[in-house]
């Protein structure tokens, strides 16, 4: 059974601990307990959704906004540049402008 841990009790994403296959059940650990059902492939290192996210929502891992939601996340999907937009390192979030 594939793992996936969870950083911090406010986290509504997990990171693979090991490479997962649509249909495979990961076992969260960390500061979460219990099973989720993986929609697609998650490859190792990467993130899958504990629940349901709504486009525009924060991504939260380590405690902290990581990005947002660019469309609806469901429970168990893999959570990536695909369906995230980056919030860090942003400078035309900084000074308040946006592209």
């Amino acid at each position: 059974m594939p793992r996936a841990i969870v950083l911090d009790a406010r986290d509504n994403v997990a990171t693979l601990i090991d490479p997962a296959a649509a249909g495979d059940i990961a076992a969260l650990t960390g500061e979460a307990q219990g099973e989720i059902t993986l929609r697609e492939a998650v490859p190792y290192g990467h993130k899958c959704a504990t629940r349901a996210i709504a486009p525009g929502d924060d991504i939260l891992k380590y405690g902290q906004v990581v990005g947002r939601a660019m469309a609806t996340i469901a429970a168990g999907q893999h959570v990536h540049v695909h369906n995230v937009e980056s919030l860090r390192a942003r400078g035309d979030l900084e000074s308040g402008r946006s592209s």
